[in-house]
């Protein structure tokens, strides 16, 4: 029961006995007087209430955060069930739970102290430590300064003299310390040979190498005392501990729940949402059923890269954080940066490379000791302890992190970790480069293209794919391989010039190291030990693309070395260079025209707000090139553009083939993967590197290139890719160079500002009416305001509540009678209230019909119920013709009021909707309309028997309306201009889903509409996202085969009916275009797509 003693304040459960002592100690609630918390029954007339002095959900909350750090020191809680106490009490015989914390006991001590204590005489609403964590909250959100801090601080303390104000900003910092965690610094060798830690804690020189573990002082000195002060580490390892972090995420009562989601949520059409659904987890589970057993052990994945902290490109320093993610949360938890752990920052300057793995030595140790020994660990959503265990699932790092992390040498022509020793790889002697071409092995045997001798090497394909090694092989390779690590040699000028005829086809060759993880017990049998970096492989997938299509000097793949190649390997005659150097262009060379219009297409487009950044200023027309493209705008433009930009300019062979490479890269990327769709679309981007090997020269074969025929195998395990790529580790190292304040020691501003950070986004979780980073709105607000959807005088729910939320103030304007009675009209066939209704008018229509000699057709009948239900439904409430007849049915007869609200902007369904007029002067567009309705279609006029369908109609919006029905209940629309109908200009908000355009380039009267996605949906079903699936999932077929002049003529009539805008659906459109591409001849077919 609640304690109403004065040091509980109602706020926490205790047992008698725990109560009873608390009244002896604290004293009774004086202002409790009635026992309303305690079986007293609640009288309306009198005066029970709880304290009005007391503000118990902000004395709550704190009290809550206190428990869930120091649960060991903290009182007894109840169980499950009234006064029963926990299996195991949270006294002092309990394991301690809090280990890593500042303090214990002493820290709980002073932070309750602060909490007991008002900030001023009188206040109820805050306390000392309230104000302090909301206070230090807003210096980190907002990325205040120390000085700014210190200043702030300074000022309130004048203003308000009696406030219970820290003395300074480092007293401020002592009180969030208590609240926090802390880091090891672990010295290291300077050629990072090794760890000062454990038995060489007490070293003063590298046992590897002899290097000093000090600093070299500039400034020498005889005095032993002097030198003793002077000594500074020449590295330090920052180690954050990982069990009482994964210990926290239990203690906590805001994410304990959670942890537990991936075996509790429950999949049941078997697609893959989550990494919990793939192979490799499922694996795991079954050569580790003790581990699987509780689900609350913690499933980890380990991702790191190097970042400069001074917000250069420049690599002259380079910093290697190693960060943590708990796979058990879901999937709008997991790669949050909120829910990461960093485990450890790697000094630089110099990047670590192979020698990581004697950074990860603290990381491996604690891992190891997670799996076999575990940690007591308090699960607050259930009160008990248990013994936490935890993972490592794989790792995630860009190629050249792969090679560090695993050892795998990813340089030389063996570079593919997949395909190991058994690789396509070859060096090419002109271009002085590794090309990795062969990819007809993966065929199926009796695949056409090997036995296709004349458009690829000139011989017949009979190799199998390369067989993927088990970890226990892969392991067994490794028994030659002895390293020792360090940078020694290289550091002092003693190395070895990489011998560029050497293969790697040795295991002491291409192994360059023995990978720690192998320590790992479990490591060896793991499915998927390294992820393959989609994110990386699609921006050099483009970089290769993008730069040979406009024959860019420096980054093209296509130059006189490349065909000086091609004679060298005997294939493709008409390329070779002829004596002068000079060479014929290939067929996916473009023009200067070809050029200025692909690049056009990426300079002109406008992009939803929010999409991608301006991809318009990376664009040089005049100049014919592409510059300062980060990964993600590659991303959006494979996804998205570069299969319209291409369109018309080359063959359309070549067009079908980077359209499928897109569609490859979209499809793979998606937040929901269908195991049978990865099976196709593994048989699909098999046929597809070939084709490019047929158009190509080998020089744009790189490793890049050729990983791409793993990624679908790696899903299959792995799950989705959004959960193994790095967009949010980049995302995550963009916040780390904003916590450098301190440029001199960059690594050790990290670390601090992070524990600063750590500590108040644990601490945010349990602050109450204070913006948040878990409170706080996304880019797109779309959240309703709080008294839209309350019916005045009525606990009724609403026939047509507000999903959205208006931008900008409202101009009242009055409707035409059309406009009125179009807008009404919508509303009425769209209100599920009148289902009944509709189908009681149809009947009557039918009935009418019946008794007349010239009937009516079935077309005539569903035009006339659409047309007149508004007068039907009027006439007959107002002759009271229609039982159970509602307040709300009789204001939908009345119909709304001539007087709306405009507005020119509107936030709904996770987008930001601008009308034609308010973004008529900006670089983004969000005014694209896309809505899917239920339509009946007829074969002719004198169908009988019309089918019912979904048809897809794209426009413009012009309006965003507010209709009011007398104020019982408001309705949303918005005005389009349809492509095809003139006649229905409204929908009702919600039903809208945003499209973007891009200009045809080949055909300028024309736009290509393209499906966007709103940010942070999750994949999961029944959400908001599952009618985006299918969406684009033909418009690149579309697109391509559209490009066929020959083609044109007979899926022309797809588009004749939209003379306005002119807008090229793309699902319904393609279905129509592949079904007129399945009614080709063969020797069309053949002419279309060759081989």
């Amino acid at each position: 029961m609640k304690c109403p003693c004065n040091r509980c304040l109602l706020t926490k459960s205790l047992s008698r006995d725990d109560i009873e002592g608390d009244l002896m100690c604290y004293g009774f609630l004086s202002s409790y007087t009635s026992w309303i918390l305690h079986g007293e029954e609640v009288c309306i007339t009198g005066n029970a209430r709880l304290p009005s002095d007391v503000n118990v959900v902000e004395l709550d909350s704190t009290l809550n955060l206190l428990d869930d750090i120091f649960p060991d020191i903290s009182m007894n809680m109840p169980g499950e069930h009234g006064n029963e106490t926990t299996s195991q009490p949270m006294g002092t015989d309990r394991p301690s739970t809090s280990s890593g914390t500042f303090g214990k006991g002493e820290s709980f001590d002073e932070l309750f102290a602060d909490y007991n204590q008002e900030l001023y005489p009188g206040c109820s609403k805050f306390t000392k430590l309230s104000f302090i964590l909301k206070l230090y909250h807003i210096k980190c959100m907002c990325k205040i300064s120390d000085k700014g801090m210190s200043m702030v601080l300074d000022l309130m303390k004048e203003a308000f003299a009696h406030a219970k104000l820290p003395d300074s900003f480092n007293d401020m910092k002592k009180v969030i310390r208590k609240l926090g965690m802390t880091y090891e610094s672990i010295h290291a060798c300077p050629n990072d040979c090794m760890l000062y830690w454990e038995a060489d804690a007490e070293r003063e020189i590298c046992k590897v190498c002899e290097a000093s573990r000090w600093k070299e002082n500039a400034k020498s000195t005889n005095s032993e005392s002097e030198k003793k002060k002077s000594k500074a580490p020449a590295k330090v390892l920052r180690y954050f501990p990982l069990k009482p972090r994964l210990q926290r995420l239990f203690m906590s009562s805001k994410t304990a729940a959670h942890m537990k989601w991936h075996a509790t949520a429950t999949n049941n059409d078997g697609k893959l949402r989550h990494p919990r659904d793939g192979g490799a987890w499922k694996e795991f589970d079954q050569k580790h059923p003790e581990f699987a057993s509780d689900p609350r052990h913690v499933r980890l994945g380990l991702a790191t890269d190097g970042f400069n902290p001074f917000g250069t490109m420049s690599s002259s320093y380079s910093v290697w954080p190693v960060i943590l993610f708990p796979y058990n949360f879901p999937p709008w938890m997991s790669m949050k940066h909120t829910s990461m752990i960093l485990s450890m920052v790697i000094p630089g300057k110099h990047m670590p490379g192979n020698d990581i793995d004697v950074y990860l030595q603290p990381l491996i140790k604690e891992l190891k000791e997670l799996w076999f020994d575990g940690i007591e660990t308090l699960d607050s959503s259930t009160k008990q302890t248990f013994n936490m265990r935890a993972a490592l699932m794989w790792t995630i790092s860009d190629f050249p992190g792969l090679g560090n992390l695993s050892g795998w040498n990813t340089y030389t022509a063996s570079a593919c970790p997949s395909c190991n020793f058994d690789g396509i790889g070859q060096r090419l002697r002109h271009g002085k480069k590794n090309c990795f071409i062969g990819h007809r092995r993966f065929l199926p045997p009796d695949h056409g293209f090997r036995q296709n001798t004349t458009h690829f090497d000139g011989k017949i394909e009979t190799r199998h794919p390369p067989a993927t090694l088990t970890g226990s092989e892969i392991f067994h390779q490794l028994q030659q391989v002895d390293v020792t690590l360090g940078k020694k040699n290289s550091l002092v000028g003693v190395g070895r010039k990489r011998d560029r005829s050497d293969t790697g086809r040795s295991s002491t060759q291409q192994w360059k190291k023995r990978s720690i993880f192998f320590e790992l017990p479990y490591w060896e049998v793991t499915m998927l030990r390294h992820n393959l970096d989609v994110m990386h492989i699609e921006k050099n997938v483009f970089d290769n693309l993008a730069y040979t299509l406009l024959d860019d000097k420096n980054k093209s793949k296509d130059n006189l070395n490349a065909r000086r190649d091609l004679r060298e390997l005997g294939i493709r005659s008409d390329l070779w260079p002829d004596d002068n150097d000079k060479y014929q262009a290939a067929c996916f060379s473009l023009n200067n025209h070809g050029k200025d219009t692909f690049l056009s297409v990426l300079q002109n487009v406008k992009l939803p707000d929010g999409y991608a950044s301006n991809i318009s200023s990376c664009v040089d027309v005049s100049g014919r090139k592409l510059a300062g493209l980060k990964s993600h705008d590659c991303h959006v433009i494979m996804r998205d553009l570069f299969s319209v930009a291409v369109r018309n300019l080359l063959p359309t062979d070549v067009t079908l083939t980077i359209v499928e490479i897109c569609q490859f890269f979209r499809d793979i990327s998606a937040k929901v993967l269908d195991i049978d769709e990865l099976d196709r679309l593994q048989d699909r981007i098999v046929v597809t590197l070939c084709r490019m090997e047929m158009f190509f020269p080998p020089s744009f074969f790189t490793v890049m290139v050729h990983l791409i025929v793993h990624l679908t195998e790696e899903a299959k395990l792995g799950g989705p890719v959004p959960f193994r790529w790095m967009y949010p580790i980049e995302r995550t190292l963009g916040y780390f160079k904003s916590y450098v304040r301190n440029r001199a020691k960059p690594e050790g501003s990290i670390c601090e500002q992070y524990l600063a950070d750590e500590c108040i986004t644990f601490c945010s979780m349990y602050l109450n009416d204070i913006e948040t980073r878990f409170t706080r709105t996304g880019r797109v607000d779309d959240q309703p305001l709080a008294d839209t959807n309350i019916r005045p005088h009525s606990e009724l729910p609403l026939v047509f509540p507000n999903h959205g939320r208006f931008v900008g103030a409202g101009q009242v304007c009055s409707l035409n009678h059309i406009e009125r009675q179009q807008a009404h009209r919508h509303v009425l066939i769209n209100c599920q209230l009148l289902d009944p209704l509709r189908e009681k008018y149809k009947n009557e229509l039918l009935t009418k019909q019946s008794h007349q000699s010239n009937r009516h057709r079935a077309i005539d009948i569903d035009r006339e119920m659409h047309l007149d239900i508004a007068n039907w439904l009027k006439q007959k409430v107002e002759s009271n013709e229609l039982d159970g007849i509602t307040d709300d049915i009789r204001c939908l007869a009345l119909g709304p009021s001539d007087k709306v609200l405009k507005y020119t902007a509107y936030n709904i369904n996770g987008c930001k909707f601008r009308t034609t007029e308010r973004e008529a002067n900006l670089k983004t567009q969000n005014s694209g309309v896309y809505v899917a309705a239920e339509t009946m279609s007829y074969a002719s006029s004198r169908d009988p028997n019309p089918r019912t369908g979904i048809v897809p109609y794209y426009g413009n919006l012009t309006e965003v309306m507010e209709l009011n029905y007398y104020e019982v209940f408001k309705v949303v629309l918005f005005k389009c201009t349809w492509a095809d109908t003139q006649d229905e200009p409204y929908i009702l908000a919600s039903q809208a889903k945003m499209v973007y355009y891009v200009k045809d380039p080949s055909e300028l009267e024309w736009n290509i509409a393209i499906h966007m996605q709103p940010r942070d949906l999750s994949g999961l079903p029944n959400e908001k996202e599952a009618v985006y699936g299918a969406l684009n999932k033909w418009v690149a077929l579309m697109i391509a085969l559209y490009a066929h002049h020959d083609l044109q003529d007979k899926v022309i009539e797809v588009f004749a009916d939209m003379e306005e805008l002119k807008v090229r659906p793309d699902e319904d459109t393609a279905r129509r275009v592949a079904r007129a591409f399945r009614e080709l001849s063969q020797e069309e077919k053949q002419e279309l797509i060759p081989n």
